[in-house]
């Protein structure tokens, strides 16, 4: 097939650089390699087929599809006639980025905030204790005013996500080909 080299040269070099730089979502350089060939495959495929297509073990291209299935960069499909389990990818970049974005971020907001709250209850009892040394509670203060700003912090970084996750973010920075 003439050109069949060349698209396929194309292509690789995507794949490549997924599997290279998939690491910022968590997952292996396999779990990127499959993403790839998966995003070039133009329809849905089994796990019997990413095995053929890819050379990885059953259980391992098994796993990649789980780990690209939990950051929901993958999907099972339904196709009638077909008792395999099919497999596509999820081809909207935007919204990948923003799932694993929140999904990461809100459960480190929610550990953070905690703690900082606890911190700070305890700290705060700290001042009041009549029976604690000035020096601590100097320090006490300084620590307070360093927790009041962390968590300023994660409420703003919370607000972000809320960004994202309304969309919003997209009215601040438009997506390239929607923008004006």
């Amino acid at each position: 097939m003439e050109g069949k080299e060349q698209l396929d040269k194309a292509r690789e070099r995507i794949i490549e650089t997924i599997a290279q730089n998939i690491h910022l979502y968590g997952v292996t350089p396999s779990a990127g390699r499959l993403y790839g060939m998966m995003y070039f495959h133009n329809q849905p495929i089994t796990l019997d087929e990413m095995k053929e297509e890819l050379g990885m073990s059953k259980t391992s291209m098994s796993m990649s599809v789980r780990s690209l299935s939990d950051l929901k960069m993958v999907e099972r499909v339904w196709k009638k006639g077909v008792r395999k389990d099919l497999y596509q990818v999820e081809e909207d970049w935007y919204q990948s980025f923003i799932d694993l974005f929140s999904t990461k971020w809100k459960s480190s907001i929610s550990m953070h905030i905690h703690a900082i709250q606890k911190s700070l209850s305890e700290l705060k009892q700290l001042l009041s204790d009549d029976d604690a040394n000035e020096e601590v509670k100097e320090l006490a203060k300084i620590d307070i005013e360093k927790l009041d700003y962390i968590l300023q912090y994660y409420k703003w970084l919370a607000r972000l996500i809320e960004t994202f996750e309304s969309q919003e973010i997209f009215s601040l920075v438009p997506k390239e080909n929607e923008e004006m």
